[in-house]
C-alpha cells in the first residue's frame, strides 16, 4: 500500500464508498461498493445484489464490470472495493477482472476511506487463467 494515498485513489474509494449504500443485502448484510477506473478515466459503480436463490446474487465488483462492458470499455487501471471489514474480491470477481486487466490495482477500503491495502490483480490471481490461453 503506498503511504499518502492520490487524490485520484481517494475519489475512488469514495465512490465506491457511496456504492455501498445502494447495496441490497437483506441476507448476509455485508454491503460492498465498488467503483472501477477506466483507462480513459471513466468511473463505473456497482454493489453487491443479493437474492432469495443464492446463486443468482452478483457481486459489487462484477456489477460494475459488467455495467462499463456494457457501455464498450475494455481497458481498466484500478477498482475500489469498500466494504465494512476489508474483504477482498471473491475468487469469481477476481476472474472475469482479470479477463480485461490483469495489471489492475485493486484497493480495498473501509466506508470511512481508510485504504486496508492495496494489491496488483495478477498478485491476487497468480496464474490467472486468461485469452491467451484460448488463442490458436
Amino acid at each position: 500500500m503506498s503511504a499518502t494515498p492520490t487524490a485520484a485513489t481517494k475519489a475512488l474509494v469514495a465512490s465506491a464508498s457511496a456504492a455501498l449504500l445502494q447495496a441490497y443485502a437483506p441476507y448476509s448484510n455485508y454491503r460492498v461498493g465498488a467503483a472501477l477506473l477506466t483507462r480513459d478515466g471513466s468511473v463505473y459503480t456497482g454493489c453487491n445484489v443479493e437474492n432469495a436463490a443464492y446463486p443468482a446474487t452478483i457481486c459489487a465488483e462484477r456489477t460494475a464490470l459488467v455495467k462499463a462492458v456494457s457501455e464498450g470499455q475494455r481497458q481498466f487501471d484500478a477498482i475500489a472495493v469498500v466494504t465494512s471489514n476489508g474483504g477482498f474480491p471473491c475468487g469469481l470477481c477476481r476472474q472475469m477482472l482479470y479477463e480485461f486487466s490483469p495489471k489492475m490495482r485493486v484497493i480495498v477500503a473501509e466506508p470511512t476511506g481508510k485504504i486496508i491495502q492495496e494489491a496488483k490483480l495478477s498478485d491476487l490471481l497468480p496464474h490467472g487463467f486468461g485469452p491467451s490461453y484460448l488463442e490458436h
